[in-house]
């Protein structure tokens, strides 16, 4: 997770860990919630090669295996904001420990499962698990890493974690698979989340923070214009934008939307204060994050497809295949933290927007005879870039917002992450539906992914604060 020197010096030379805490109780507690993330990163990737076993074993089609991955994906995003605003109302740490257990057990159902029904059920109980465990963990974060420079690496090597997490899934469940069953890609999260569990109660400090009100109703249309936006951006993929419940799915996401702004513009103490929003850094890092994942999952999407339906590969093979990328991630995110530290967020940003859109712009190589090495350096520079740019925009939303609103504000960025994956998944993918226009589709993709990424450093650029200060938004 990087090295001894990487996390013992803050920025000026201040220690990185507060008086009261000692180095290996700091080490701990970073471990026990990162063990915790990597359970639920892992799961976005790990679950994907399992699907044509699982079809087998449990006798469904294409879809009963889209709701297996898409479920889970649609409570996640559905589910963000609310369980960042109900962090800051119970406490991250007690939010956090919740939202591990219930991925844990719901991992346990999904190993079991006797039928598609109820595996469908378990990732959909995964997701809320997820969708509670995310946010938390990032104000913990803010709690057991008070100096700046020490914060900033922390965030480096969580964003390094995940990056572990998703670019190790492929081989993960490649291997489990050849070597046990499907099953076995969920029962690896138990012995895990349990871990995760004990190393939190043991070592992360207890968040200080002031009650709330849950601000149900402002929740509750949240929820269902997410909900309504993921739902429509899935079903169009297989039934096309013009069909009448994905209009109607984005007509309720565009109603419920506008309700939503306008229960927080009434309310005395509003789940998602809009003036967040106000900060440029907020907005723009927030934006940022959208679009990242809207190129990079996209990305990933189609060159899956690329490889195991065009070139042959094998579902082993191709995780093998692209771990120049998702290998990468870990490597940046780590160096992403020790230049935040030193500089701000506004830095990596910038480099990590500019040299993912150069990789994804490396794709136009790609052909259906292509030699694999031209690739080589495509997927390096698309995987550096995308996580040496997730930490820096996290770390600038969490820095533009009162700590003790950490939970809401992790929720804002990793709701626009989720649903810039989505984005991404269903645009790029539409694109490369006909086997007898693939290249042409994936040229198309990469273009699209490479724009938004150039369109986030442009943001990034006009709006990101150049000093890293711990201003806060109102």
């Amino acid at each position: 997770m990087g090295t001894e020197d990487s996390m013992t010096h803050g920025s000026g030379g201040q220690s990185r860990l507060p008086a009261s805490r000692s180095e290996p109780t700091s080490w701990l507690a970073l471990a026990g919630i990162c063990v915790g993330y990597f359970m639920v990163i892992l799961d976005t990737t790990v679950v994907n090669v399992a699907l044509p076993s699982l079809g087998r074993d449990l006798h469904t089609g294409v879809t009963g295996l889209q709701w297996v991955v898409d479920g889970y994906t649609l409570v996640l995003a559905g589910f963000l904001l609310s369980a960042g605003a109900l962090g800051d109302r119970m406490g991250a740490k007690r939010v956090f420990q919740a939202g591990m257990a219930i991925f844990a057990l719901a991992s346990a159902a999904c190993g079991l499962a006797p039928s598609i029904g109820v595996l469908i059920v378990g990732r959909l109980v995964q997701g809320l698990g997820a969708a509670v465990a995310v946010p938390a963990s990032l104000s913990l974060l803010q709690v057991a890493y008070p100096d700046r420079g020490a914060r900033a690496r922390a965030f480096g090597i969580w964003g390094g974690v995940a990056g572990v997490a998703a670019g190790g899934g492929p081989v993960v469940g490649g291997l489990l698979i050849a070597g046990f069953s499907w099953r076995a890609v969920f029962f690896l999260n138990i012995p895990v989340g349990l871990m995760g569990l004990v190393l939190t109660a043991r070592y992360v400090p207890v968040p200080e923070g002031r009650p709330r009100g849950l601000d149900l109703p402002a929740q509750a249309v949240g929820i269902v214009a997410l909900a309504a936006l993921t739902g429509a951006l899935i079903e169009a993929g297989s039934l096309g934008f013009t069909a009448p419940v994905v209009v109607g799915a984005f007509g309720l996401f565009v109603v419920a939307s506008v309700a939503f702004v306008v229960l927080e513009h009434r309310v005395r103490q509003p789940m998602l204060p809009l003036g967040f929003f106000g900060s440029p850094t907020f907005s723009a890092a927030n934006a940022v994050g959208l679009l990242i994942n809207l190129g990079f999952y996209g990305e990933l999407f189609v060159a899956t497809l690329y490889f195991q339906e065009i070139r042959g590969y094998s579902a082993l093979l191709t995780g093998l295949v692209l771990l120049p990328q998702m290998g990468m991630a870990a490597v940046a995110s780590t160096l992403s933290g020790r230049v935040m530290a030193r500089a701000g967020p506004r830095l990596p940003m910038i480099v990590g927007l500019a040299l993912g859109g150069a990789g994804l712009l490396g794709w136009l190589m790609a052909g259906a005879h292509s030699s694999y090495l031209l690739l080589v350096a495509p997927l390096v520079a698309t995987g550096f870039g995308m996580a040496f740019t997730m930490p820096a925009a996290t770390a600038a939303v969490m820095g533009a917002a009162p700590d003790e609103r950490g939970g809401i504000a992790s929720g804002v960025i990793n709701a626009a992450r989720q649903v810039g994956g989505v984005i991404g998944i269903a645009l790029l993918g539409a694109l490369v539906s006909r086997r007898a226009t693939f290249i042409t589709g994936l040229h198309v993709a990469v273009i699209v992914g490479a724009a938004a990424f150039f369109l986030g450093c442009g943001l990034t650029v006009v709006a990101v604060d150049r000093r890293y200060s711990e201003r806060r938004v109102p």
